[in-house]
């Protein structure tokens, strides 16, 4: 039985069945054509079929589910061959941590990838689990400094991106429990949550983050340009 027809509510679209069909397929596709060297066919499905239950949302399978759970099964299972040694790590690689993962989190990690020029990897998660997009203040104080984060949803917290991460920096208490390896580095930043804040708020936070990411980059990989 297919993850569509487990999951899908007692009236459906059959053509939007079918669409989401296809995409399922075509991802679960490119999975095993980029990972079948690294990781055995049955564990590729196992990571997507998990990414997928753990993306879509309650009584209902949204169509930006395919798409996104491939890329979370590919962060997963990338992280899990670097944890394994079957892949060498190039740089270091930081995971931002949050509660919700739509705010602060997101804007930790793309600053420090928009500013990093590939010397880190940079990925965020929530703890809370649920999926949602990024907050509209959010993604508009973002774009004022160029960056891009219209359609960007939240990632749950997987166990193989945090055993693969070198730093993990979590956003203070309301981040909630995170057991991070002994041997992983842990930064928390005590910062506002942009959430519901108004506009010049939301530029503040931006900013102070910034200042932060700049610092820990300097640390990781300095740029000797």
């Amino acid at each position: 039985m297919s993850l569509l027809r487990q999951h899908r509510p007692a009236v459906a679209d059959e053509p939007a069945e079918k669409q989401l069909e296809l995409k399922l397929k075509t991802c679960r596709e490119s999975l095993h054509a980029d990972f079948e060297d690294v990781h055995p066919t049955d564990r590729i499905d196992a990571l997507f079929d998990d990414s997928v239950s753990r993306l879509r949302g309650e009584g209902r399978f949204d169509d930006y589910v395919p798409a996104l759970a491939e890329k979370l099964a590919r962060d997963r299972l990338k992280a899990s061959a670097q944890s394994e040694g079957f892949v060498a790590k190039t740089v270091p690689e930081v995971l931002f941590v949050a509660l919700y993962d739509t705010g602060r989190g997101q804007m930790g990690a793309a600053i420090m990838e928009s500013i990093a020029g590939g010397r880190v990897s940079v990925h965020s998660a929530g703890t809370h689990g649920e999926v949602a997009p990024v907050d509209p203040a959010v993604s508009a104080a973002m774009s004022e400094i160029g960056i891009d984060l219209a359609g960007v949803y939240s990632k749950p917290l997987t166990p193989e991106v945090l055993r693969a991460a070198d730093v993990v920096v979590t956003m203070g208490r309301s981040t909630g429990i995170v057991e991070i390896p002994p041997e992983t580095r842990h930064v928390d930043w005590r910062i506002g949550d942009p959430g519901g804040a108004p506009p010049d708020e939301v530029r503040h936070i931006r900013d102070e983050i910034r200042g932060r990411v700049e610092r820990l980059l300097a640390e990781l990989a300095p740029d000797d340009r």
